[in-house]
């Protein structure tokens, strides 16, 4: 039999492929509103108006306890959540800092969890077959994968979160790599935000 046919592959996961369709479509609604939003001049009416003022006044406090859920695979759409914020007025820096920092938080509750209540917690999240073929992408590529998941927005790292908590990876490494691949996305995203929000008029 070939070897090679059996290699662990990625997108035969259906968590990962399942977030790249999730992801893609948020995408082209997300650029179908800026559009709407441009074309319509929204930014002057008086519910942007308002909704311009609450997300400057608790702004950082909901993206803050947004991103700490994210981070423990509940479906909120950081990236999302980060340009839109940003449309808003929020400073890119400390925006991106916040969420990085909410990110890693939730992440590292995953890990915990994971590394608390073991393979029946992972097998159940993920199911079998999910959960053999992720654990051989970490066992070949380990850090690397981590990374990489943690740099493409759309991709479902906090779920490998989990199988660290379980491999029970070097703390140190794993509070590091979950942090700063995670500010360099934000920063991108938060100043896109910026960029769209100066575009559209809402700043």
């Amino acid at each position: 039999m070939n070897t090679a046919s059996q290699k662990p592959s990625v997108l035969k996961i259906s968590w990962v492929k399942s977030s790249l369709i999730v992801g893609l479509t948020f995408l082209a609604i997300g650029l179908i509103l800026i559009f709407f939003f441009k074309t319509f001049g929204v930014g002057k009416m008086q519910l942007f108006l308002e909704s311009k003022n609450f997300v400057r006044e608790y702004g950082f406090v909901g993206v803050f306890f947004a991103t700490i859920l994210a981070g423990t695979v509940v479906p909120l759409g950081s990236p999302a959540l980060v340009v839109a914020a940003a449309s808003f007025g929020l400073d890119p820096a400390l925006l991106a800092f916040t969420a990085a920092v909410g990110f890693t938080i939730g992440m590292t509750i995953n890990y915990f969890l994971a590394c608390n209540l073991g393979r029946p917690f992972l097998v159940k999240k993920m199911g079998v077959e999910e959960f053999e073929a992720v654990t051989a992408l970490w066992n070949r590529w380990g850090w690397i994968l981590y990374v990489v998941f943690g740099a493409i927005p759309i991709l479902p790292v906090e779920l490998l979160a989990l199988v660290c908590g379980l491999l029970k990876a070097r703390i140190q490494t794993f509070l590091v790599l979950s942090f700063m691949p995670r500010l360099a996305v934000f920063t991108v995203l938060a100043y896109l935000g910026e960029a769209l929000g100066e575009w559209i008029g809402l700043i």
